[in-house]
């Protein structure tokens, strides 16, 4: 096995679905123009933009591969990149990081409740707003009688990483490398705490 191979291998969490009947069900799209078929599963998907650069795209591919409740932790780890070490979480961080431990209606509730909370310029509202949709609708209670945008979740967590690419200290590239074997990690049924500060320390 390649050493590219190896990198996106043992996904067990990724959906056994085409890379892009995932991106299609999320109503997201790649900007880098792909060599793989359209039967081609992630993992695939992964060696080919991470082989032509495309780091964004991987990010937004990840966020349409992992489940719900990995996807809000993979954010709530880039959200935590956003804060600052040592920084108290903001309330929909904190909610959100309650939520993955506990993915219960009540902490979804507390999830749509922090976002009230939140300051205007607070960030990490998306790893609150990727509770609120994850299971496709608006919300909990009366809320989950209506669907979400197609994709919205999957969105929350894209941007959230996106952010972090942007905001956390270190070189770009390797910043970027950071945030997609954070996701792949999780793919894989681990914690997502990699890296020299282990990706974030969760409260």
């Amino acid at each position: 096995m390649t050493e590219a191979a190896e990198r996106f291998s043992g996904l067990k969490k990724v959906p056994p679905q085409p890379a892009a009947r995932l991106l299609a069900m999320a109503n997201a799209r790649l900007a880098t123009p792909l060599d793989a078929p359209a039967s081609a599963p992630v993992a695939t998907v992964l060696a080919e933009l991470a082989a032509k650069d495309a780091l964004v795209d991987m990010l937004r591919l990840l966020s349409v591969a992992l489940p719900a409740r990995e996807r809000v932790w993979w954010a709530c780890l880039a959200g935590r990149d956003v804060i600052g070490p040592g920084a108290e979480p903001t309330p929909p961080l904190r909610a959100a990081e309650a939520w993955v431990y506990r993915p219960t209606e009540e902490n979804r509730a507390a999830a749509q409740s922090a976002l009230a909370l939140a300051a205007v310029d607070d960030d990490t509202v998306h790893c609150a707003n990727g509770v609120l949709f994850c299971d496709g609708t608006l919300g909990p209670g009366d809320l989950s009688r209506h669907a979400a945008p197609a994709g919205a979740a999957e969105l929350c967590a894209f941007a959230m990483n996106v952010i972090a690419l942007g905001r956390r200290p270190g070189d770009h590239a390797a910043v970027g490398r950071l945030l997609v074997d954070r996701a792949l990690d999780i793919a894989r049924g681990g914690s997502g705490r990699i890296g020299p500060d282990g990706g974030g320390q969760v409260a």
